[in-house]
């Protein structure tokens, strides 16, 4: 069977760290997630995404937010602007670094050394689609999919639905941080 499981260490239990233990028998041939990956396009980054992203760093030793690049798709902010709002709203956070990607995500992880992605579920749709991406990355490459299911307050957020309320001139304080409401307050302005 080509099953391979992941079992994340609590932090600061690592090999090398002063722990010397024995593997249980189920932990054996395991390969261990250190680092994460948590993709997305965050046009505009919520606090959906925000809880999410914590959450990962409290649970792992390195969490990689990567912001895609995506050519094709109209954006509300351009990449570079992304990137700099995620690195201002996770500052806070040590372990959590912000980088951006274009291409297959297998391929980034190849490239910077991760073996799971992280992602957010809000609903039973979100897991059918999800569960697709999980299986080809799995397929490709050996990559694993962690799922976190999304804080209940953050159930029904989206970027696209943040947008489309700020658009019509909806608050959507509360669903975005603070610094993303003020930009996406002046990135409308500047439209009309």
């Amino acid at each position: 069977m080509d099953s391979l499981r992941i079992i994340p260490p609590p932090r600061g239990s690592l090999r090398g760290e002063g722990n010397d233990r024995p593997l249980a028998e189920e932990q054996k041939g395991c390969r261990r997630v250190q680092r994460v990956v948590c993709p997305g396009s965050f046009d505009p980054v919520t606090n959906g995404h925000l809880d999410i992203i914590s959450r990962a760093a409290g649970l792992y030793d390195e969490v990689i937010v990567a912001v895609l690049i995506n050519v094709t798709k109209k954006s509300l902010f351009t990449v570079d602007e992304r990137v700099e709002m995620l690195g201002q709203i996770t500052a806070r956070y040590g372990n959590v670094k912000i980088e951006r990607f274009h291409g297959l995500l297998v391929d980034f992880c190849a490239a910077n050394g991760i073996t799971a992605v992280i992602k957010g579920l809000r609903a039973v749709s979100d897991f059918e689609y999800e569960m697709q991406m999980a299986q080809m990355n799995y397929r490709m490459a050996k990559v694993e999919t962690l799922f976190m299911t999304t804080n209940p307050l953050y159930s029904f957020l989206s970027s696209s639905l943040v947008k489309e309320i700020a658009r019509y001139g909806g608050d959507v304080s509360g669903l975005v941080p603070e610094l993303v409401l003020s930009s996406l307050r002046e990135r409308l302005a500047e439209a009309e």
